[in-house]
């Protein structure tokens, strides 16, 4: 069944990745409940869309920051202890804010304070998390590891801004706050639990010197270098988040309520990617599954844009349908389930092409750019769409998207070429 469904011989295989993975998914979901919930509360204390606009700026730098340095960090000490004294910081955060609610501190640089500093802590500790996950389940396994991951990720970003904005309703900030600071214990008790994973490097570089080392090191690997181009290319040039506040007013209908069906149906359909994900098992290209994922996301948004564009122009009692068709073509169709695939595929090319002393320092490069990427997009969308409207700036973006994409193919063909299985071999071999 695992050539068909989730496959779950991770879990199996290695108790201390299924004890990070548990312990990932229960911190996860009270992350995303967090943020939400932390959202709430500056706009309730503010009124001011502007002041819940500025925790974007808050908790970005220090991603982008604490994530190239935080691979370094990685690279040169025992990965557990720089996931466990992260997870405690980001524990720490989870607890001033309960304690904050508790005391009725009502002061939005506190929570401003608070979430940089978790995002800081963030930097760290997810590169950190992302280089230990080939140590616990060998190259092979690593595919089902990151649908594993993803499946998680996708329930908790359907999940926690739901549960978020019930239990402020409900219960308020203070309980909100209280549950993600019992349920990220469990995080803190996975990594505590890992086995002790001492640096790699035979003398450890530290500092901005071992930052451009990394980056040194890229720039010698095309095919590791090109999961990081390629993933800019679909988050730069298809961009749809900043453009659905005005399709979701102006052409589909339905206000707020629509752009939280637009962003839930990403979700949905990352959630049926991770279900299904044994069928990704035995796909030993895995550049041109990428290629192919990146080229139905920019095909999705495409059709997205076509959809609202139809629903300008007839109106009326069409636009229900049209709505259905977006959501059908954003999330189900294509979508949730092709940017999912892509990343899969792009996070095991990374972990199991570079060297075990280089990870921490690639997954930091990765989380600057999923952290960078979508906001630049998102300026760029902003832009076109003054000038040739939301609709046309999604069709020209998805169809760009794939032209690059294509382009790229035939200026790396060796990312095209791209076989696992020769890394699996050379790995068991050595083992």
């Amino acid at each position: 069944m695992s050539k068909i469904f989730l496959d779950v011989t991770p879990l199996k295989a290695s108790p201390a990745f299924r004890r990070l993975w548990l312990g990932n998914s229960l911190s996860a979901i009270g992350t995303q409940m967090t943020i939400m919930t932390v959202s709430l509360q500056v706009y309730a204390e503010t009124s001011s869309s502007f002041s819940v606009g500025l925790l974007g700026l808050f908790t970005v730098v220090p991603l982008v920051i604490a994530g190239l340095y935080g691979g370094a960090i990685a690279d040169a000490h025992d990965r557990r202890k720089v996931a466990l004294y992260s997870a405690l910081v980001l524990w720490a955060v989870s607890l001033m804010l309960a304690i904050g609610a508790w005391a009725g501190i009502s002061n939005v640089w506190w929570l401003y304070i608070l979430m940089a500093v978790h995002s800081g802590a963030s930097g760290i500790n997810q590169p950190t998390r992302g280089a230990i996950i080939p140590n616990l389940v060998g190259l092979k396994l690593l595919p089902s590891a990151n649908s594993l991951n993803m499946l998680t990720f996708s329930i908790a970003m359907m999940l926690g801004p739901v549960l978020g904005g019930l239990l402020v309703a409900n219960y308020g900030y203070r309980w909100t706050y209280t549950i993600d600071a019992v349920t990220f214990a469990a995080s803190v008790w996975s990594v505590y639990r890992l086995p002790s994973m001492p640096s790699q490097l035979e003398s450890a570089v530290r500092g901005l010197k071992s930052v451009k080392e990394g980056f040194a090191y890229l720039g010698t690997q095309p095919d590791i270098r090109m999961t990081f181009i390629i993933d800019l290319v679909a988050m730069i040039s298809a961009a749809p988040r900043v453009l659905l506040p005005a399709l979701a007013a102006v052409a589909l209908g339905g206000g707020e309520t629509t752009v939280g069906l637009l962003m839930a149906a990403v979700a949905v359909g990352a959630t049926v990617v991770g279900l299904f994900s044994g069928m990704l098992n035995g796909i030993r290209h895995q550049g041109r599954a990428v290629f192919i994922g990146v080229c139905f996301w920019g095909l999705s948004m495409a059709g997205l844009g076509l959809a609202s564009y139809a629903a300008l122009r007839h109106g009326g009692a069409q636009q229900e349908s049209w709505l259905w068709l977006g959501l059908a073509l954003l999330a189900m169709l294509i979508g949730g389930v092709a940017d999912t695939v892509s990343s899969i595929f792009r996070t095991t090319i990374l972990q199991s092409a570079a060297p075990d002393h280089m990870r921490g320092r690639l997954q930091g490069v990765f989380i600057v750019v999923v952290a960078g990427g979508p906001h630049i997009g998102g300026l760029l969308a902003g832009a076109g769409s003054a000038f040739i409207g939301e609709s046309w700036t999604l069709i020209a973006g998805g169809l760009l998207c794939v032209l690059i994409a294509a382009w790229l193919m035939r200026w790396q063909p060796s990312f095209w070429a791209y076989d696992a299985t020769k890394l699996v071999e050379i790995s068991t071999k050595n083992d």
